[in-house]
């Protein structure tokens, strides 16, 4: 199993000065769940005022939602560490294509969770085995730190005050 450090395969001597990094995105919403709606915004601009609502996220209207935005973000995190995986085993990479999807599903008591996330990756990869190919496949799944904190890894802290 990869331990934190070698998440991505990297000796921990190359990681050892590497300062934390910090993404930031921030959400609005306006009104009551059915009824209102909100934005998305991310630092970085990609997402600048993306609205959402209750309709795109449980009607299937056109927009984004936060389970696709996980399901992106998986998608991305894992065929890196899918590459990085194979790279430092001695695999060239070509092509690399991830389909994450997110299932949401209603509780028996009420709401909503993420019932299931499913990784669909596809590789062209000279040279290797398939038996190798799925177990550095997995050992990458186990490095990702998207999967890790959807496994519930890191802590979660809140932060919560009226205006």
């Amino acid at each position: 199993m990869a331990l934190l450090w070698t998440s991505f395969g990297a000796p921990p001597r190359k990681r050892a000065n590497m300062a934390h990094i910090e993404r930031r995105a921030k959400a609005e919403w306006n009104g009551d769940l059915r009824q209102g709606s909100g934005l998305i915004s991310s630092g970085s601009g990609v997402l600048a005022d993306t609205p959402y609502d209750f309709r795109t996220r449980f009607e299937q209207e056109p927009g984004t939602n936060p389970e696709e935005l996980i399901a992106a973000a998986h998608a991305a995190c894992y065929s890196m560490a899918l590459a990085h995986t194979l790279k430092v085993n001695g695999y060239q990479p070509q092509r690399i294509e991830t389909q994450a999807v997110c299932t949401l599903a209603p509780r028996e008591e009420g709401g909503f969770k993420i019932a299931r996330m499913r990784l669909e990756s596809r590789a062209r990869v000279p040279g290797i085995e398939a038996r190798k190919f799925e177990d550095l496949a997995r050992q990458a799944e186990q490095g990702c730190p998207v999967s890790g904190a959807l496994r519930g890894g890191p802590t979660i802290e809140l932060d919560a005050a009226l205006l």
